[in-house]
């Protein structure tokens, strides 16, 4: 494992991941992101982590590409390139098919494939002042790899713009966009990424993996080809250890066994 990727993790579940390369303003290069997709690939085979928070060291989320990494792919040969690529898929891949929430702590500019990454997790609380932004047009590249994360989620209009013209963008507008979920100011984002955690660790961890994957089944399949689909998932649960216990919990007002005392 590198030192550019720090991983601290508390006795509630939740694991918080830090990219750790401030000098470079946290960018990319391939050592981080197979780091990344590594070790959010192991997390991910864990019943136990129950929250991934993705953070930035320093003032910046993430830059984007790092610029010596990037100069050096100048003389890649195109399966070179084609293997680089594989590794960010990789990485995009193993965040937006991690089976327990995540979110993204945006303590700052998140750019090019930053951005791109904030359309693999499931909320994102960002500092007002930070910025974002598709740039890589402005390179004469596209946005080839990020835009099948980014696309569902900021809509097709949206991203013919963002995309076409590469221009940045404030915290505000990604909310608008729908690229993240809270906004906040910047003595604030520990209370408010706090709390959002809070909430996610008073839902059941069993039903939260199922409900993630209820959400990209509905995308794919829609409302008819999922009936069977979810008549037999809500049957499931509902008998489920889980299910009884929080049904239980509701009735007997109590808290549920899942959530911290702490």
């Amino acid at each position: 494992m590198t030192d550019a990727l720090l991983i601290d993790r508390d006795d509630r579940g939740v694991v918080t991941l830090t990219l750790n390369r401030p000098d470079v303003r946290n960018a990319f290069n391939g050592a981080l992101m197979q780091a990344i997709g590594e070790s959010v690939d192991e997390l991910a085979a864990d019943p136990e982590v129950r929250v991934l928070v993705l953070t930035g060291a320093g003032p910046v989320f993430s830059a984007g590409a790092d610029l010596n990494w990037m100069a050096s792919m100048r003389d890649y040969t195109f399966e070179e390139n084609v293997a680089d690529s594989r590794r960010f898929e990789a990485m995009l891949r193993a965040v937006d098919d991690f089976p327990a929430p995540v979110v993204a702590r945006v303590n700052g500019h998140a750019l090019g494939g930053a951005a791109g990454l904030l359309g693999c997790v499931d909320l994102a609380v960002a500092v007002r002042g930070s910025l974002f932004g598709f740039t890589e047009v402005r390179l004469g590249i596209a946005p080839a790899m990020i835009s099948a994360y980014v696309q569902p989620r900021i809509g097709t209009s949206q991203a013919r713009r963002y995309f076409l013209t590469g221009e940045r963008f404030d915290a505000d507008r990604a909310l608008t966009l729908g690229l993240v979920s809270e906004v906040c100011e910047a003595d604030d984002l520990d209370t408010t990424c706090g709390r959002i955690v809070s909430e996610l660790l008073a839902a059941g961890p069993g039903a939260q993996r199922e409900t993630k994957q209820l959400i990209r089944q509905i995308d794919r399949l829609g409302r008819d080809e999922s009936r069977e689909l979810r008549l037999e998932l809500i049957a499931r649960l509902r008998v489920s250890a889980e299910g009884q216990e929080g049904m239980g919990a509701f009735f007997d007002k109590r808290p549920a066994a899942w959530i911290p005392t702490t």
